[in-house]
């Protein structure tokens, strides 16, 4: 088995569901007799709050190349937003980082879906590190919610999700968000926060989600066990 390093804190609940979902997975395939192994580095997520893309590249570089030199043969970063460092600190190190939209693309290509709506927080809605690689290399499109909603959307994310609180008020507002979505042509919906899957439920939507968390965690099982490419 390869061994990846895990760039968590972002948040601490994301960083516990992907190693509980990688362990799980390769486990099913292994048997319980083993278990992958795994480097975590979690960083704190002040450093996100704070806004300063110098100091974050810097940051996730830094932590990067410890994992490098720890033995770690890839990397995967266990949330939506730090894959904006992606550019900045794959060229600078020898393995891969294993990016989410990808994770993400070869399952909605699987699907055939060709019109993804985009929920998560503002960075994550609003960049441009999971569209590009869907248009790019999957030739998927991206809607993302009204100007008006982008703001309530974030702080439900920010001052909810990410810290353990969830409500029904924000599972009613992005069931909303998903079916205004939905009307503008969504032929599926991305889960594009790690504490998304947690608050809505299978029923919430009827069109096909996309839970990154759960295909970034399964593009790494594959990769750990040096699996094909599920496309």
């Amino acid at each position: 088995m390869k061994t990846i390093g895990l760039i968590g804190g972002t948040s601490w609940h994301s960083t516990m569901a992907y190693y509980k979902m990688i362990n799980e997975g390769v486990g099913t395939i292994i048997g319980t007799q083993g278990n992958p192994e795994l480097i975590i580095y979690s960083i704190n997520i002040e450093i996100m709050r704070e806004q300063n893309r110098e100091k974050i590249n810097a940051k996730y570089l830094e932590v990067s190349q410890k994992l490098v030199a720890a033995g770690a043969e890839a990397i995967v970063i266990c949330a939506n937003t730090p894959h904006m460092v992606y550019n900045f600190v794959q060229p600078k190190i020898q393995i891969p980082i294993l990016h989410i939209a990808d994770a993400t693309g070869r399952e909605a290509k699987r699907l055939g879906l060709k019109k993804l709506a985009l929920l998560g927080n503002r960075p994550t809605m609003t960049g441009s590190f999971i569209p590009d690689v869907l248009k790019e290399k999957y030739g998927i499109e991206t809607l993302i919610p009204e100007a008006h909603c982008l703001s309530q959307a974030h702080t439900y994310v920010s001052e909810e999700l990410t810290r353990g609180k969830f409500t029904d008020q924000a599972r009613q507002f992005f069931k909303t968000q998903i079916e205004l979505l939905k009307a503008r042509g969504a032929d599926g919906v991305i889960l594009g926060c790690t504490e998304l899957p947690l608050l809505l439920n299978a029923g919430d939507a009827d069109i096909p989600t996309l839970p990154t968390t759960d295909l970034h965690a399964q593009m790494a099982i594959d990769f750990i066990l040096d699996a094909p490419n599920r496309s």
